[in-house]
């Protein structure tokens, strides 16, 4: 009973007993390392980092935008493609709606095209599809639009002509063509062209605008045989 008693005693005087002081700079636990205090911000760190990561948000927006350009041109001739016209031709049939003027669309196939493939091979063709596409932007303006819609089929959108100037227009377009010519192992490659000219209409759609100057074509090629 007497030891019980002094055991106890001890406790008491344990829990009685001040705590030693901790040293300045040490960790609760005793470690010997410094103990860890949350650093202040710092604004030129986060100014750093907001501009880093700006810089990279304009990065992937030039990115996106390089790509969708890649999806939207003809990557042979660097024209637009036909997902790019339509695109341009959805811009365009809205800003007639709602500001007014004209507008209208011709439709080129080249004639003689095949035999180049044939004859030549399908280098010496692109090479002739390349020159075209060259052909058709230098002889247009800088508003006009000018796209491949097909292996040898090309449409040009035309701003601001009447009917009777959009139908020179697609004949002229047709002799820049037939001038050019294309150097391939010392020959000289050439093609022409037929062109078909459709005005936009009120409805404004794209898959009718193309039938009409397809069909218009089509009809110049039958007139052009007939003599």
């Amino acid at each position: 009973m007497a030891k019980q008693v002094r055991l106890r005693t001890a406790d008491v005087k344990a829990r009685e007993a001040p705590e030693p002081p901790r040293r300045r700079g040490w960790s609760a636990e005793g470690a010997a390392g410094p103990a860890r205090r949350p650093a202040p911000s710092d604004p030129m760190r986060l100014a750093a980092e907001v501009a880093r990561l700006e810089a990279e948000l304009a990065a992937m927006r030039a990115r996106v935008a390089e790509l969708e350009a890649h999806a939207e041109s003809d990557q042979l001739t660097g024209v637009m493609n036909r997902r790019g016209f339509e695109r341009e031709f959805t811009r365009a049939a809205a800003y007639l709606q709602r500001y007014g003027g004209n507008a209208a669309l011709v439709y080129l196939d080249l004639d003689g095209f095949k035999q180049v493939n044939d004859r030549f091979g399908h280098a010496a063709g692109d090479a002739v599809l390349v020159a075209v596409a060259a052909a058709l932007t230098a002889a247009v303006r800088a508003s006009d639009i000018v796209a491949r819609i097909g292996g040898d089929e090309f449409a040009v959108l035309l701003w601001n002509l009447s009917p009777q100037d959009a139908r020179k227009k697609s004949q002229a377009l047709e002799r820049a063509i037939g001038n050019m010519s294309v150097r391939r192992g010392g020959r000289r490659l050439t093609v022409g062209a037929t062109a078909g000219v459709a005005e936009f209409l009120a409805d404004r759609d794209i898959a009718g605008l193309l039938a009409r100057a397809d069909a218009a074509m089509y009809a110049r090629k039958r007139k052009r045989r007939a003599g």
